[in-house]
């Protein structure tokens, strides 16, 4: 596993999660704000550009950050967050090593499988995939996912670097996905993140992953799928800070 570090010289380790499709500028604001206090970590997710591995798995790539924090951090981190695949890369984290960080910020993870959208990647991906190097179609994309354009050389370098299978394999794991009964186990204190404009499973399954970790806070914001952290890196700080203290 690859991943970007900043504030080395810092002891307190923050891992976040990128989104699927993203990479390590998914939260390019927020190292600026948190790297002069704490050593954060961005993973390069299965698959995705500076990647040293192929998608196989939200379980494996679970597996693999979670040997990437025993490997360098003595097996604990502060915090964990994440967003979309990254939250539920998170999740699965949780659910398999309760005590591997102190609090956790999941950020429109969905929790609940989407099974006909399932079917319907592979096809749609073999059709359209040809697309992604256009950059008039990455505008597009990034439009109807509220990224903020001053983030399009980095979206349109690293999208035009997946390759079609790992698209397929990315986001039929993504969509069917189902998080584990021993997320309850859970020992991290979490907030909870959906956007009000979010699709109604979101907010179902934000709902959902909220009753299962015990200290948990869900938190509903008026904002569309990822926009969080993505747009709004202070707000997303202030959060993390009210967290941890």
């Amino acid at each position: 596993m690859t991943a970007r570090e900043f504030g080395i010289n810092n002891s307190e380790v923050v891992v976040l999660l990128h989104g699927g499709g993203l990479g390590w500028w998914n939260f390019a604001n927020e190292i600026e704000l948190l790297k002069g206090r704490y050593h954060v970590v961005i993973p390069a997710l299965d698959g995705h550009a500076g990647s040293d591995s192929g998608f196989s798995s939200i379980e494996d790539n679970a597996v693999r950050i979670i040997n990437y924090i025993d490997t360098n951090f003595g097996g604990h981190a502060l915090m964990i967050g994440g967003l979309s695949l990254g939250g539920q890369i998170l999740l699965e984290i949780l659910s398999r090593r309760k005590n591997i960080c102190k609090f956790a910020m999941v950020e429109s993870a969905l929790a609940l499988p989407m099974p006909i959208t399932c079917r319907l990647i592979k096809p749609t991906i073999m059709l359209s995939y040809g697309l992604i190097s256009k950059k008039w179609f990455s505008r597009l994309q990034m439009k109807s996912l509220n990224i903020r354009g001053s983030l399009f050389d980095d979206y349109y370098r690293d999208t035009c670097a997946i390759t079609r299978e790992n698209y397929i394999r990315i986001l039929q794991s993504n969509s069917s996905y189902r998080i584990k009964p021993t997320l309850s186990q859970c020992q991290a204190k979490a907030m909870i993140f959906v956007g009000g404009k979010e699709r109604p499973i979101m907010k179902k399954s934000a709902k959902m992953i909220n009753g299962l970790i015990l200290e948990s806070d869900m938190i509903t914001m008026n904002y569309n799928h990822g926009e969080l952290s993505l747009n709004h890196a202070e707000e997303y700080v202030e959060y993390m800070m009210k967290l941890i203290d």
